[in-house]
């Protein structure tokens, strides 16, 4: 997207400097990194940046409304409303495709297309860590950073801390999650105790007594109380994995913890919300039982259901029939397709990206904050390691914004 800075880095990058940069990244935590990093970044400029900002602020105008709640209601699965709901999301990230609406590249306009959006944390803590180790080992300018509306490491970790924390002690607050040490964005929890002094524990770890929770503190094997959960526990894995897990507490039940963010927030702010956005960055959907017709060129929409994640169940070859078998279409949506562009030169193909804007939004916060942000890039059909099997310069990576 900058032409002169992707010249300079295609021209400069060499397969050693590449492996080098892994090594050093996977000598911090052995083991840890269970996904594919990219060999480069992504050069934003800040009139793209300005896109972005302001899909993103336009959503958030909805997401803060008083009746957003009401609007909403009918995203929470009966089964997995859990009690206690606090007034805001402390995590909010969109997706957007790059995509263009020119035919010839060289005479691009590169427009952001939202894909999805979430109130859950993600990569808050490895997206601090990796590209500051990135910049070790290739040339990005100093006025280009992954941190949004000013931050820095030092602030950022600061605010990423304010908001987790909620000015309790690290040892009252947990990341919880299932089977943490096995999931794939385990680099994340790590990266995460490290800046803020949190425990990472598994759901069948928590000790319940009455309405508190406990855990053994691995350091200290102290029985500690439970005061806030970072939670990173997705209900649809729980769901599947619950027969499997032995003895746990059902976090679904009134407990006497704060959370960051609520569990409810991740239906609300979801897949969900897309057929009430009206935005030239947000592509038309629908809700499946509201279309009376499906549309005529049905190949270029495709088909989500509602509650699912990291693209379960998302048909992007849509025949009649598909629709026909559906059979609670209320909880699916028809969307748009988006074609993203071939926007960064490799060795081969161009390859696609897809980068999200990340939010913290700290307890008596009229608004949440842009903070940092993440970029995938892929060259298969969707963004995913299923879709980019065997491909180089495709994976996790990250945006660096021209300051």
């Amino acid at each position: 997207m900058v032409p002169a800075l992707r010249k300079a880095f295609n021209t400069a990058f060499s397969l050693q400097r590449y492996e080098n940069f892994l090594k050093d990244l996977h000598s911090h935590y052995p083991g840890a990194i269970d996904f594919r990093v990219a060999e480069t970044p992504v050069f934003i400029p800040k009139d793209f940046a300005a896109k972005l900002t302001d899909a993103c602020e336009s959503i958030i105008d909805l997401i803060v409304d008083p009746d957003f709640k009401t609007l909403t209601e009918r995203a929470i699965p009966a089964g997995d409303r859990v009690p206690g709901e606090n007034d805001h999301s402390h995590f909010l990230a969109f997706d957007f495709g790059i995509c263009t609406d020119a035919a010839d590249p060289g005479e691009a306009v590169w427009q952001p297309q939202l894909i999805e959006m979430q109130g859950f944390a993600s990569l808050y803590g490895f997206q601090a860590y990796y590209p500051d180790l990135f910049r070790r080992h290739f040339s990005i300018p100093d006025n280009y950073s992954q941190y949004l509306n000013g931050y820095d490491h030092s602030t950022y970790v600061e605010e990423l801390g304010k908001t987790i924390l909620g000015g309790l002690a690290p040892e009252q607050v947990i990341l919880l999650e299932l089977k943490p040490h096995e999931q794939k964005t385990r680099i994340d929890f790590y990266c995460t105790e490290d800046y803020l002094g949190i425990r990472t524990v598994c759901l069948t770890e928590l000790i319940q007594e009455g309405k508190k929770l406990y855990y053994l503190h691995a350091l200290t094997g102290k029985k500690t109380e439970i005061r806030r959960i970072y939670n990173r526990i997705i209900f649809d894995e729980l769901n599947a994995a619950a027969g499997s897990l032995g003895p746990h507490v059902d976090i679904r039940q009134e407990l006497d913890v704060e959370w960051v963010a609520h569990p409810n927030w991740f239906y609300r702010i979801s897949k969900f919300m897309l057929p009430f956005i009206h935005h030239p960055a947000v592509p038309p959907t629908f809700f499946l039982n509201e279309i009376k017709q499906p549309p005529a060129d049905l190949e270029n929409y495709v088909l989500k259901p509602l509650f699912s994640f990291a693209g379960r169940g998302v048909v992007i070859d849509i025949d009649p029939s598909d629709l026909e078998n559906i059979k609670d279409p209320e909880n699916w949506i028809l969307q748009r397709k988006v074609t993203y562009a071939d926007l960064i030169p490799t060795p081969d193909v161009p390859a696609k990206v897809e980068l999200r804007i990340m939010y913290l939004w700290k307890d008596g916060d009229v608004r949440p904050r842009q903070a940092i942000n993440l970029a995938r890039l892929s060259k298969g059909k969707m963004i995913g390691v299923r879709y980019n099997k065997d491909k180089e310069w495709v994976g996790g990576s990250v945006c660096y914004f021209e300051r």
